[in-house]
């Protein structure tokens, strides 16, 4: 049996850059919609394309390919994601595969109904309630109404709109446009859920309920297209991840994988940094932030950490003023942005209210090995006075952890979780059984 859903073959999607034309009559509008399609196929001749999707200026303007003979298959069930940065044509796609906006050239053939929430407020109608909006919706994804009729009252507690929902939508906050959208689109049961960024509109507790229903509907056997730049989210849901970047598919993989990779190149390493005199250095009339570096403890910037490896950050400023006492501080975070740890020189009591003469500092933190996973890691770097800090800087560092063979006892893909103590275990045998 044929399980693909989606089949993506060699899509193309082209868009004309600058102020569009005027016509003053319907006769100079259909002249101009025929002589754009001509215009467009020959644009398209495999001969004329530009290979690097390079942008070009034809007579009609410039050029934009948003995608560029992007093909893939999703089949029943899987839970697949869309990554690349702003512009890489995300987006796009999922409008194509929803037959909102129609390719240059290419096709994609869908098995079932497909429910997007692509942009909120997208297939409302603002002039209707929130009531109405849900059976058209529902009419929409072709459902009859004693099937939206079923589910009515678990769309409205999902959404948190039940005040509302007599309302037209026109009134509705963003928030709340998304709120009923999502829960139509979830609940109304598409055979494939696509879903864009627009979750991002949501408060937090919103968020996560709406990716605890994603991962509902994926248990369930439908099939989910989610784009996000939430790495953490597209780890924990997606079985798969296809990266994008100027509009061609650059990977598709494991989502692990394809997510650690993408995130390495955008995050590139910079294990240490130097503010000479001369330049524009992080500083404030108290501290100037002279230098940053991560090594390993036996070895020097640019020598590569493995997960077994210790490492050192070290850090100097430039106290300007006598009579300061300040305090580094650094917080460490991994490719989905969570905050890993954050430390500090241990608290010393007498040294409260210590004084100290103004003068170049340099502070070392050691980092134990068999800490951390593997991965990229950013470093912040922060300087303290009494307790307030008066100097951040965010991403002051960049840097990789590889993993190291001997811990993987045979085993493939990336280990989960943020951290990968080497913790101590012991073993004993606390009955024998009688056989």
């Amino acid at each position: 049996m044929n399980d693909v859903v989606i089949d993506a073959q060699r899509i193309s999607k082209l868009y004309r850059l600058g102020p569009g034309r005027r016509h003053n009559t319907l006769r100079d509008l259909l002249a101009e919609k025929v002589s754009s399609r001509v215009r467009s196929r020959k644009a398209l001749s495999p001969d004329e394309v530009a290979p690097d999707n390079s942008t070009k200026r034809p007579a009609g303007g410039e050029q934009l390919w948003a995608l560029r003979d992007v093909s893939f298959q999703v089949r029943h069930g899987e839970v697949v994601g869309l990554i690349g940065s702003n512009g890489a044509g995300k987006s796009t796609l999922l409008k194509i595969l929803s037959r909102i906006v129609e390719p240059t050239s290419g096709h994609a053939r869908i098995r079932g109904k497909l429910g997007s929430l692509l942009e909120v407020g997208t297939g409302f109608d603002p002039e209707l309630t929130g009531r109405e909006n849900v059976y058209l919706n529902g009419a929409i994804l072709g459902m009859k109404r004693h099937e939206i009729r079923r589910r009515f009252d678990e769309i409205v507690e999902f959404s948190e709109v039940e005040r509302f929902i007599d309302v037209p939508v026109k009134r509705y906050s963003s928030g709340m446009h998304m709120r009923l959208a999502f829960a139509v689109a979830a609940h109304l049961e598409p055979d494939i859920l696509a879903v864009d960024e627009v979750l991002a509109v949501g408060d937090a507790s919103f968020q996560r309920k709406c990716l605890g229903k994603m991962g509902n509907v994926a248990q369930t056997g439908r099939t989910v297209l989610f784009v996000s730049h939430n790495m953490l989210a597209m780890e924990d849901l997606c079985d798969r991840v296809i990266w994008l970047k100027n509009g061609r598919i650059v990977e598709d993989g494991p989502a692990s994988t394809v997510v650690s990779r993408y995130l390495q190149e955008s995050l590139p390493p910079r294990t240490e940094r130097v503010w000479d005199e001369g330049q524009a250095q992080p500083a404030t009339g108290e501290v100037r932030l002279r230098r940053a570096c991560v090594r390993p403890v036996d070895g020097s910037s640019g020598d590569p950490i493995t997960v077994r490896t210790p490492f050192v950050v070290e850090v100097e400023y430039r106290s300007l003023r006598p009579n300061l006492h300040l305090s580094p501080a650094l917080a460490l975070y991994n490719e989905q942005g969570t905050i890993v740890f954050v430390s500090e020189p241990p608290f010393d009591p007498e040294g409260r209210g210590r004084q100290d003469p103004a003068g170049l500092y340099r502070h070392s933190c050691r980092v134990p090995g068999d800490l951390l996973n593997d991965g990229t890691y950013q470093l912040g770097l922060y300087v303290d006075k009494d307790g307030r800090t008066i100097l951040k800087q965010d991403e002051a560092l960049t840097f990789n952890v590889r993993d190291a063979v001997e811990t993987r006892h045979g085993r493939h893909g990336k280990w989960v979780g943020a951290v990968r103590p080497r913790l101590e275990w012991s073993t004993e045998l606390v009955e024998v059984a009688r056989l």
